[in-house]
């Protein structure tokens, strides 16, 4: 994995993308399953948030991790619910626009962190419903794992 960022039009065709034709308990915990073995065999100290909605549908902190992650975790997945784009898009958009994010949004650091690693779920023809979140990388490391997952599940 690398640091160096996808650009904002490659994130915007990344997401169109993503887009699931389902989305359930059973698949948030494949999402969270798939990243759990992926840091288990790459020995990554991330934690792990799958949610429907706000509320944790899958949580886990793998060795090496703190409870610090939880926290990002959940700062991470309040982005990407509230503006249906990931936490590395409006950390970028608001580094392109030399915006302070919290200032620009009005919004309480404590709750929420436009660092990589939230991506929304989407169901095609429907919207947003729930998000998948890492934490404990480089945050654009954190996205791609975040996004990797997405992709394992798509054929649902």
């Amino acid at each position: 994995m690398s640091p160096i960022p996808p650009t904002m039009d490659q994130l915007l065709a990344e997401q169109a993308g993503l887009a699931l034709e389902r989305f359930d308990y059973g698949t948030a915990w494949q999402i969270g399953a798939f990243i759990q073995a992926a840091a288990a065999e790459r020995n990554l100290p991330i934690g792990i948030e799958v949610s429907h909605g706000a509320t944790p549908v899958f949580l886990a902190l793998m060795p090496g991790s703190t409870p610090d992650n939880v926290d990002w975790v959940r700062r991470k997945r309040a982005v990407a619910l509230r503006f249906h784009q990931s936490s590395l898009y409006m950390r970028l958009l608001c580094e392109a626009k030399q915006w302070t994010f919290a200032t620009r949004y009005r919004l309480p650091d404590a709750d929420f962190a436009a660092s990589g690693g939230g991506v929304p779920i989407i169901i095609r023809n429907v919207g947003v419903v729930g998000a998948v979140a890492v934490s404990g990388l480089p945050d654009v490391d954190d996205h791609r794992l975040a996004v990797e997952a997405l992709k394992s599940v798509q054929g649902l």
